[in-house]
């Protein structure tokens, strides 16, 4: 079924003269197609959130909301992960502009197709599908990253790389704004992005590339002379489904942590994200236009805050993820509780709050990312990432969307936030356990036991 994505077979080695400027070249260019790629997931993530107070307006409550956006959790979850599965095994230059090409068609019939937004069950089932097509992004590009760059540039590469989530994420609301400004319809908060997102599906194909050896190069190991503990020659060759997922995933103690840590990360991120533009709306008393710049800030204040996370993991922290994690994860405690207790009439506060939660936030975002690449052989890279994924999006994201209508339904935004200032809390808590990790894990099995 997937022998379309099979991953490219090596090359002939190129002359030794040719290898350095081929590697920096393209080194760039593979970098662009992932970044821009990614962030044109992103295009198409959270539309439905700008919908929702319309729809809310058309009679839906924010509980039926909260079910139906919940779909692109639940399946995301499971496509990360399973996804994740299979693209260790795949060609990333197929696979991750397939899944941005029909997450782009879903949202082409949310916009054009006005029985797409007729009942919740339609609702539901075409956010799963986008959902399932979104667990397509990840994976793919993380195995990129572990195959062209060496552990010593990992935690810049993939900082840098991280805020692909907010330039994409924080285009949606301008982009929504263009189109409305040109069609007074409401549904362009789908197909405006979706265009988008194919003019980059496109650009991400003509740039990316598979392995380095698929091209003639020597594995980034030997370029960079940047070997991990236990590193062979093994470490080059495709491992089978059974080894990634049982020795390197299931036995990793760490990653269970970090993945359990992640379900709370998750929550307070997308508790804020999702329901920022009907909160901000009702409580308050924003205008539409307000609250689709404020989701922009959110999303790009979070540009700076990972860039600043990953430098001060690695300068200042020394390589301590953990602590990083716990650090970034109290502060982001004080700002949710600005966002929540400032009373109505100070947008000023609101709008810094909102910009300092999404400043904050994604640094633990990619921190575990960071730790599940660095916790596994590259070649099972796109299943740990996806593993921690799993947990991230079944657990907090589906309370995000889900738990947190129903909440918010019955117990007012007090309760909405006392669920979101608990999430903070138990992120971490479980991050403690990972306190003493501060080296990349060896590629061993008892490295990962």
């Amino acid at each position: 079924m997937f022998a379309f994505f099979r991953p490219a077979t090596h090359r002939a080695p190129l002359p030794t003269d040719r290898i350095d400027s081929t590697y920096r070249r393209l080194r760039w260019q593979i970098f662009a197609g992932i970044f821009f790629g990614y962030a044109g997931y992103y295009l198409l993530r959270k539309n439905f959130s700008l919908a929702m107070p319309y729809l809310i307006d058309e009679g839906y409550t924010r509980g039926e909301l909260g079910v139906a956006i919940s779909a692109i959790a639940i399946a995301y979850g499971f496509s990360k992960f399973l996804m994740g599965l299979v693209s260790d095994r795949s060609n990333p230059r197929y696979f991750l502009p397939f899944g941005l090409l029909l997450s782009a068609a879903v949202m082409f019939v949310f916009g054009f197709a006005h029985w797409a937004t007729s009942s919740v069950a339609i609702m539901f089932v075409l956010l799963f599908i986008n959902g399932w097509a979104q667990g397509m992004g990840w994976p793919p590009s993380g195995r990129t990253m572990v195959h062209w760059w060496s552990q010593k540039e990992r935690g810049s590469v993939v900082s840098t790389w991280n805020v692909a989530h907010n330039v994409g994420g924080g285009l949606i609301g301008p982009l929504f704004l263009l189109g409305l400004g040109w069609t007074n319809d409401w549904h362009a908060a789908f197909y405006v992005p979706a265009a988008v997102a194919v003019l980059v599906a496109v650009f991400a194909f003509a740039a990316m590339r598979d392995t380095p050896q698929s091209v003639g190069l020597p594995p980034v190991e030997e370029y960079k002379n940047d070997y991990p503990e236990g590193y062979d020659a093994s470490h080059e060759q495709e491992i089978s489904t059974r080894q990634i997922f049982v020795d390197y995933v299931l036995r990793n103690k760490l990653l269970w942590y970090i993945a359990l840590a992640n379900v709370f990360v998750y929550l307070l991120r997308y508790g804020v994200l999702d329901w920022a533009p009907t909160y901000l709306k009702e409580a308050k008393h924003f205008t539409v236009d307000t609250t689709s710049w404020a989701y922009f800030f959110y999303e790009w204040a979070g540009i700076p805050g990972t860039l600043l996370c990953g430098w001060m993991s690695d300068k200042i922290f020394r390589g301590n993820r953990g602590l990083t994690g716990i650090v970034f994860m109290a502060l982001v405690t004080v700002a949710t509780l600005v966002y929540w207790l400032n009373p109505p009439g100070h947008p000023t506060i609101d709008m810094a709050a909102l910009f300092a939660i999404g400043f904050l936030i994604y640094g633990p975002v990619m921190l575990v990312g960071l730790q599940a690449l660095e916790l596994a052989p590259k070649k099972a890279a796109g299943t740990a990432a996806g593993f921690t994924g799993l947990f991230g999006y079944l657990g907090g994201s589906v309370a995000a969307s889900a738990a947190m209508g129903v909440i918010v339904d019955h117990f007012g935004w007090d309760g909405g936030f006392m669920l979101l200032v608990a999430s903070c809390v138990l992120a971490i808590v479980f991050l403690l356990p990972t306190l003493k990790h501060t080296r990349v894990a060896g590629h061993s099995r008892e490295a990962v036991a």
